[in-house]
């Protein structure tokens, strides 16, 4: 997942070569065409509607004191921010066939496990993800988070201990699927 990028530098009329490493981030199939899909509404049908709106409430005269206008023009703002945010994880992020590798019964990046909290005997799903298309709301965790870091190449039945603010807690693998 590395990509070099040759970077030409002028120092008076000699050109210097300079190699770059630049490591692709992970990210599923999935997430990424979620993102391609959210960038895509954000430049084609957002962008628009902003634009539209902006000229809507020129329209209506005294831009100092039109709220109309500055509330579209921050509308505006933000909206271009998340596109270059996109652009930016798309740019560098690389898509992992996990549905293709052989896990060989162990977690990997993609897979979805069921953990089961030996203390509270509660369970939780988690997907483990790249960072950029992670959320908790969506069961969805960063392999780069503690605890996705601890089940990374266990297998079922392994128990795992997990530093949380509130101390070291223990899970039990009680199911991986790769969804």
């Amino acid at each position: 997942m590395l990509n070099l990028l040759r970077k030409e530098l002028k120092i008076g009329h000699i050109n210097h070569y300079r190699v770059l490493d630049m490591e692709k981030k992970p990210i599923t199939p999935e997430g990424q065409q979620r993102l391609r899909s959210e960038l895509d509404h954000l430049k084609n049908i957002k962008r628009q509607e902003i634009i539209d709106a902006i000229s809507e409430a020129r329209a209506h005269g005294d831009l100092k004191e039109n709220a109309e206008y500055h509330a579209a023009r921050e509308e505006q703002g933000l909206n271009e921010a998340r596109i270059r945010e996109l652009e930016e994880v798309l740019a560098t992020s690389q898509a992992v066939e996990y549905k293709s590798m052989n896990s060989q019964g162990k977690v990997i990046f993609g897979s979805t496990v069921e953990i089961k909290d030996l203390e509270t005997e509660e369970s939780h799903k988690y997907q483990i993800v790249g960072v950029a298309e992670a959320n908790i709301e969506m069961n969805t965790i960063s392999f780069t988070t503690p605890i996705a870091q601890s089940l990374l190449k266990k297998e079922l039945g392994d128990v795992v201990e997990v530093q949380t603010p509130s101390g070291a807690k223990e899970f039990e693998i009680i199911n991986i699927e790769i969804i």
